[in-house]
This record gives C-alpha cells, sequence and structure tokens, in this order.
C-alpha cells in the first residue's frame, strides 16, 4: 500500500542524513521508524488494558497478593528453595 507523508524541510534533511549514515534508504528509515512506534505503542495499550482488567478484578473479588508477598516469592527465583506462585487473598 502507498501512502504520502508530508514532513518539514527540517525532519527530510535529518532522515536524508540519518540515512546517509547508516547507509539505508530514507524510506528504510522512516518504515523503521513507523514500526518501532506502533509495535511500542500497540505494548503499551495491551499493558494499559491488562491493568485495567486487573484492577476490575481486584474491585469485583479483593483477591491479592501484598507487594511484600510478590518480592518474597521473586526472591525464591533461580535458588534451590524456588517456590510456586503464592495464592492470591482476601
Amino acid at each position: 500500500m502507498a501512502t504520502s507523508l508530508k514532513i518539514d524541510d527540517a525532519l527530510k534533511s535529518r532522515v536524508q542524513r540519518l540515512a546517509a549514515q547508516r547507509r539505508r534508504s530514507a524510506h528504510w528509515i522512516m518504515l523503521e521508524a513507523i514500526q518501532q512506534y506502533v509495535e511500542r505503542e500497540e505494548a503499551r495499550e495491551s499493558f494499559t488494558q491488562e491493568a485495567l482488567a486487573s484492577w476490575a478484578a481486584y474491585k469485583e473479588t479483593g483477591r491479592h497478593l501484598s507487594g511484600q508477598e510478590v518480592r518474597t516469592w521473586l526472591n525464591t527465583w533461580g535458588t534451590a528453595d524456588e517456590s510456586a506462585v503464592p495464592e492470591c487473598h482476601k
């Protein structure tokens, strides 16, 4: 799909300079920038939705782990005493 993108002269110069330094085309630089931006924003949105779902579940059930309980569990990772995920409680 062909898409037109209008950028100001200053940004165009920066893209062209970076492209030359990287021995890539300006087109490649812009595609890479857009792809990285979209992936980052999708990950951010996924994290936000997961957090909202967790908050809704907590409000509905009251089940949780305290920060200290999580830290204690995480501190066992990679040790001979590595423990399973603790059970949530009210």
